[in-house]
This record gives C-alpha cells, sequence and structure tokens, in this order.
C-alpha cells in the first residue's frame, strides 16, 4: 500500500447540490481537486472510502469540492470531519531545502546537537502561529517544538532525525519542580 498524505479535511456541507467546504491542507489545491482526481476519505473510525473530484471552486476564502459519490446535502452532512488523502508518490518534488511535506518529518527521531534522544516527531501541527513539532517523549508529556530554525536548525529526512536546540524550559518536564 502507498502511503498517503492529508490534503484537506471537510469542515461542512455548502449547499443543498452536496458541496464539500474544504480546510485545504495542501500548498497546490489546485491541483489535488482537479476534476476526475481521485482522493481517498477516512473517517474517523478508520474507514476509508474512495471519492472523484466533480468539480471544484474557490468561495470566500474557502474551496467548496463536489464528488462524483456524493449526491445531495444529505450525502454530504455525513461526511464532516472526512480527511481527504492523496498517494505520497504523487506530490510534487520540494525545490527549497528548507521546505518538507508534514509526512516526510513524521516519524523522525527529535535529538539534541550531542545526540541525545529527546523523543519522536508525532506529526506537524499547523497554528495560526506557524508550524509545531509534535514530539513524543518516552515516559513523559508530549513537547511541541516550535518549527524554526533558531530550535530545528537541522532536518535530515534521510538520516531520519531532526536536531533541537531548544530554549531554556522548553523540553521541561513542568510536573518535576511541583514537589519542591
Amino acid at each position: 500500500m502507498t502511503e498517503q498524505v492529508v490534503v484537506g479535511r471537510v469542515a461542512k456541507a455548502h449547499g443543498i447540490r452536496g458541496e464539500l467546504a474544504v480546510d485545504v491542507r495542501t500548498d497546490s489545491p489546485d491541483e489535488r481537486f482537479v476534476e476526475g482526481a481521485v482522493l481517498t476519505g477516512r473517517t474517523r473510525g478508520g474507514d476509508t472510502l474512495r471519492l472523484t473530484v466533480a468539480a471544484a471552486r474557490w468561495h470566500s476564502g474557502r474551496l467548496l469540492v463536489r464528488f462524483e459519490e456524493v449526491p445531495d446535502r444529505t450525502a454530504a452532512e455525513t461526511h464532516r470531519g472526512l480527511l481527504l488523502l492523496a498517494d505520497a508518490g504523487e506530490l510534487p518534488p520540494i525545490d527549497d531545502p528548507d521546505e518538507f511535506y508534514d509526512h516526510e518529518l513524521e516519524g523522525l527521531s527529535a535529538e539534541l546537537a550531542d545526540g541525545t534522544v529527546v523523543g519522536t516527531v508525532r506529526e506537524v501541527v499547523h497554528s495560526p502561529g506557524g508550524e509545531l513539532l509534535v514530539v513524543d517523549r518516552e515516559g513523559l508529556p508530549e513537547v511541541l517544538v516550535p518549527f524554526v530554525r533558531a530550535i530545528v536548525p537541522e532536518v535530515d529526512v534521510q538520516a531520519r532525525r531532526v536536531v533541537l536546540d531548544p530554549p531554556e524550559g522548553l523540553l521541561e518536564d513542568s510536573d518535576a519542580d511541583v514537589a519542591r
């Protein structure tokens, strides 16, 4: 099975003809949501379905997509929260050495410059303030690491690691100082 990446999330139904308002999670929505493109929809429960783009248009800053398999608003309402996935192999190569697809970062070892392993990058969160790496730490609470060069000076996808230079307190366990 090929690796798949999230390219959008269905926010809600729009109108009566089965259009879906999609929160875009790709830098190339005009390529991902072109008429005839086939995407995989994944429900919160993990079930998947095949969806074929019938039409897509921008409306008030949001992408509205109609799929051949979603004939009306009633059917569209059942797809709220659906993740829209595309095959990772279909993604265009990135020319900028400082840009990465989320799936390239997920699963990388998060290490300090001296090689001390901090944890594993579980996911990339896109927030209004910028991207955050969610780092799982064995036996400790997860930590959110701002994905900026000052804190993540090195990303080596081939070696499967990111190097962290965290500011003081970023990796501290907040419960450790409670019992002083």
